[in-house]
């Protein structure tokens, strides 16, 4: 219950901070290239010249993420370390958490820092390592459960959609879901 509190929390301040969030002229279009490489974005985006945020940004499809990272100070620890592999929640992903979730999680920095630490793994996994692990270590300190099958690959129940999005200190794996940490 808590946990579905933090992430009805995390999903409002997302939602807030989406709203507020800036017009990037320079990201005007990659929106439309994101919509385009479901499928390719691996080999056909841009060389790994940005960090994991700054390729988060320009992808387009991750607003709330990087309004919630922005918002609790981990934009830049994803920006200036690592490497980090991030288990990235679309803006789509965000919207199907409830309300009451988003608004608990911004009431409650910590929470929403120990939500977005979940999606976040020390060092860089790549798809082929994902897939034959069973579970990997979040910065949250838990533990977030992987499956994963010929065609389909679930983080913590999340879908990956899109995996080795290449960043310069990172990768990045596209989910379905917002991963909420056990209690």
């Amino acid at each position: 219950q808590a946990s579905v509190l933090a992430a009805a929390g995390l999903a409002a301040l997302v939602v807030g901070i989406t709203g507020c969030g800036g017009d990037d002229t320079a990201s005007a279009e990659p929106p439309a290239q994101t919509t385009a490489m479901d499928t390719s974005m691996g080999e056909t985006s841009a060389p790994a010249e940005g960090n994991i945020v700054e390729t988060a940004v320009a992808a387009g499809q991750f607003k709330t993420l990087t309004s919630l990272l922005q918002q609790t100070g981990l934009d830049k620890t994803l920006a200036e370390s690592g490497p980090f592999t991030v288990f990235a929640p679309t803006d789509d992903a965000f919207a199907k958490v409830p309300k009451k979730t988003l608004d608990s999680l911004a009431a409650n920095p910590d929470q929403l820092k120990a939500v977005l630490l979940y999606h976040v793994a020390d060092g860089e996994v790549r798809a082929a390592d994902v897939a034959s692990m069973s579970s990997v270590e979040t910065l949250n300190g838990a533990s977030v459960p992987i499956k994963a099958n010929e065609s389909v690959v679930r983080v913590g129940g999340a879908k990956v959609s899109q995996a080795d999005v290449t960043a310069s200190n990172g990768v990045i794996h596209v989910i379905d879901g917002v991963l909420i940490p056990p209690q």
